[in-house]
């Protein structure tokens, strides 16, 4: 049997999954940063931040379709089969707190619709929901995920006409935000998925189709929740979207979008969690340990203070970008594949240095954002070091 035989998830369907990937509370949340910087500045830096972000995505998504390697299966192909497990340890780490990051949430904005739970209600209930979806199956999951991707489109509508119903705000002159810091708040959101949009897109029955439209429908859809957002803090001003749609009488609708929204969104994380955990340890079972992450995931959204996620997308983003581009420079430039080694110590100590130039960079004030040119310098950079050590190698045969 063909590997792509193997495969279980149809183009339409990653397209589904990864719109209601987009559709969530953290992305809308996100969206009401930009309002110093007013409607028309906002939006280009949405767009922007986007772009620049949905590239990287996509790139990441191509070489776990066409390899068919998860997204941490891909990261040995440049760090090793065991080098690649630091990466893994540190993705099912991230995931349990955007799991728990998600669950808080939609909690707490499903409490102010309907508050006779309670909060730690809400949390249970909702993380009940998203080990449902992970027992559901990959085979399955792509049903349930596509029919609520659908309902979520629909019940997105309703919510936007609700929240641009008003007069825009004019923004204060004091902005806060400058535009190049708006743009790397843009593409951070789309840089978290780089460690997980893999595990999908190794699924798809046809590899570049696949990646494409899982880039497209998670770009539109986050641009769209971003906008969301934005025209929350703009036109309705606040930066609640439960607030918005409680007061626009959408208690039904609003229950469902952000349930709905969340369970799409979160048990791709916890699920991930588990493929991770696998790739560290081959006698993990991904589905079990993926229903622990979003148990573990639930228990901190109702134990733990972990509501304010805007730094930790910067510490992902000092963790993954440079992972990424090390993998991106390694298969589309070097075309190495390093998966058969224990530790490849000259893409480590790149990544070291990579993450180092991240962290300095977060202080720097560039119109297109941080990502991009730390990015493109580990690219160039690595792709140098692999010349030289190349023809070293000659040299010395």
């Amino acid at each position: 049997m063909s590997q792509s035989s193997k495969r279980r998830l149809s183009t339409p369907t990653l397209g589904l999954v990864w719109f209601g990937a987009s559709v969530s509370l953290a992305e809308i949340l996100t969206g009401t940063f930009f309002a110093p910087l007013g409607l028309e500045r906002g939006l280009a830096a949405i767009l922007v931040g986007h772009i620049i972000g949905c590239i990287l995505f996509w790139l990441v998504a191509y070489v776990s379709a066409k390899t068919g390697a998860s997204a941490m299966g891909a990261a040995s192909r440049s760090f090793g089969h065991a080098g690649s497990n630091l990466f893994a340890v540190a993705n099912v780490i991230q995931l349990v707190g955007w799991t728990a990051i998600m669950v808080v949430s939609g909690a707490a904005a499903a409490n102010l619709l309907v508050p006779m739970l309670g909060e730690a209600g809400w949390c249970v209930v909702i993380g009940a929901l998203i080990v449902l979806w992970i027992a559901i199956g990959v085979k399955r999951m792509g049903r349930a995920q596509s029919m609520a991707a659908i309902l979520l489109l629909i019940l997105t509508f309703v919510a936007s006409f609700a929240v641009f119903g008003g007069t825009p705000i004019t923004p204060s002159g004091d902005e806060g935000l400058s535009f190049g810091a708006a743009v790397e708040l843009a593409v951070a959101m789309p840089l978290s998925w780089l460690p997980v949009v893999g595990d999908y897109t190794r699924e798809a029955k046809k590899p570049g189709a696949g990646a494409a439209i899982a880039t497209v429908a998670y770009f539109v859809g986050s641009c769209w929740m971003f906008v969301i957002g934005l025209g929350c803090a703009l036109f309705a001003g606040s930066d609640d979207i439960a607030a918005v749609m409680a007061q626009a009488g959408m208690g039904v609708v609003g229950i469902l979008v952000v349930v709905l929204s969340t369970v799409t969104t979160t048990f791709l994380d916890a699920q991930s969690a588990g493929v991770s955990a696998e790739s560290i340890h081959p006698k993990l079972n991904s589905r079990v340990c993926g229903v622990i992450a979003a148990i573990v995931g639930t228990a901190l959204a109702i134990f733990a203070p972990v509501s304010n996620f805007e730094e930790f997308l910067y510490l992902i983003g000092s963790v993954f970008a440079p992972m990424a581009a090390i993998v991106i420079a390694d298969y589309f430039i070097g075309h190495r594949d390093r998966s058969d080694v224990a530790v490849d110590w000259r893409n480590i100590v790149l990544w070291v240095l990579g993450f180092a130039l991240y962290r300095v960079s977060l202080v720097w004030d560039i119109p297109c954002g941080n990502t991009l040119p730390v990015m493109a310098i580990i690219v160039i950079v690595a792709v140098a070091v692999d010349k030289i050590a190349t023809k070293s190698q000659v040299a010395s045969n």
